[in-house]
């Protein structure tokens, strides 16, 4: 695996929002994450519209919050029944999940590589998080993904230890 540290800038997003435990997340999770890309044309000024945003926050005791969303401009309306969440700048550590593989293998090996690491992962002031090691889990899912064997990029928000 390859793992690039970057600092995106911070951006608006706009999508659906699901939140609850680890045993609710089949079906309910993957059924928000396929409403949302059938109504992203409804999101008339997305920045790129081959990649859907999946931002988990782990807030929720043996669970998280997941937005399942675009990334769009300003001038983008919020459309009925979705929500917007705002992103600040942060610098992330970047790992590509890649078809055919196992994606709990993955994340155990993010989750060495930044034990190993110079980096800690971020917390957000005045925010509990359940999960210690990962808080915070952007994926970024190409629209043409096989759904039964995505492959998709992984940023960790991450500061200096």
């Amino acid at each position: 695996m390859s793992y690039d540290i970057l600092t995106l800038a911070a951006y608006r997003a706009i999508g659906l929002k699901w939140e609850g435990t680890f045993s609710e997340i089949v079906p309910n999770l993957k059924n928000v994450i396929q409403q949302m890309e059938d109504r992203a044309d409804e999101l008339e000024h997305k920045i790129n519209s081959n990649i859907q945003l999946g931002l988990s926050y782990h807030t929720i005791e043996n669970g998280f919050v997941h937005y399942a969303v675009y990334e769009v401009s300003e001038e983008q309306e919020i459309p009925d029944g979705m929500m917007e969440i705002k992103v600040p700048e942060w610098t992330y550590v970047k790992t590509t999940h890649n078809k055919g593989e196992d994606i709990q293998k993955t994340y155990q090996d993010l989750h060495q590589w930044l034990f190993d690491s110079d980096y800690t992962v971020i917390r957000e002031d005045g925010v509990d998080y359940y999960d210690p090691y990962m808080p915070i889990k952007h994926e970024h899912y190409p629209v043409d993904r096989d759904p039964n064997d995505p492959h998709f990029d992984i940023y960790i928000p991450v500061v200096k230890k």
